[in-house]
């Protein structure tokens, strides 16, 4: 049978538990904490649907090739968002080509974008700009997978104008 001294002490302990603050955990909207988990440079360009629909077009028809390249992405040199205002739906929605092949990769895509989903360094640098994962139209991949390019149905987060990319000479 405990003692006096031996109850006393114990709930002298317990209280002393229950008074102590939680201790403040690393939550993903620290800084720095995306850049360590994405640990590429993530870049941001806006560009019109309309203006060049066969190169989205072109993404989206390597849909089932990109669900299992995403699957094994574990690091990347580089990131690309590219977003595509005028094919947002209050705009109206994706130029008639781009929304064809939508409908006919929708089953793919609604794969490759669960498989983006799961796979924490590709949701947590599109989600950091504030990309849906419904507005996702496609991706490249390129460079053995060190580099993708995500094509969304979005407008930057920032609400102004991004930088476009500097156009690269075709090979």
């Amino acid at each position: 049978m405990p003692n006096r001294a031996q109850i006393m002490s114990s709930a002298a302990a317990l209280l002393a538990l229950l008074n102590m603050e939680p201790a403040a955990a690393q939550g993903l909207d620290s800084e720095g904490t995306i850049d360590a988990i994405v640990q590429a440079p993530v870049r941001e360009e806006e560009q019109m649907a309309a203006a060049d629909p066969a190169k989205v077009v072109a993404a989206i028809d390597k849909t089932e090739d990109n669900i299992s390249v995403v699957r094994k992405i574990t690091n990347l040199d580089r990131l690309n968002i590219v977003f595509l205002a005028d094919a947002t739906l209050a705009e109206g929605g994706p130029p008639k080509e781009i929304e064809e092949k939508l409908a006919e990769k929708s089953d793919a895509l609604t794969t490759l974008r669960q498989e983006m989903e799961g796979n924490a360094l590709l949701y947590h640098a599109i989600n950091s700009r504030q990309v849906l994962m419904r507005d996702v139209l496609g991706i490249d991949v390129t460079d053995n997978g060190s580099t993708v390019v995500v094509y969304a149905a979005a407008k930057p987060a920032s609400g102004g104008a991004v930088q476009a990319a500097p156009q690269q000479p075709a090979d």
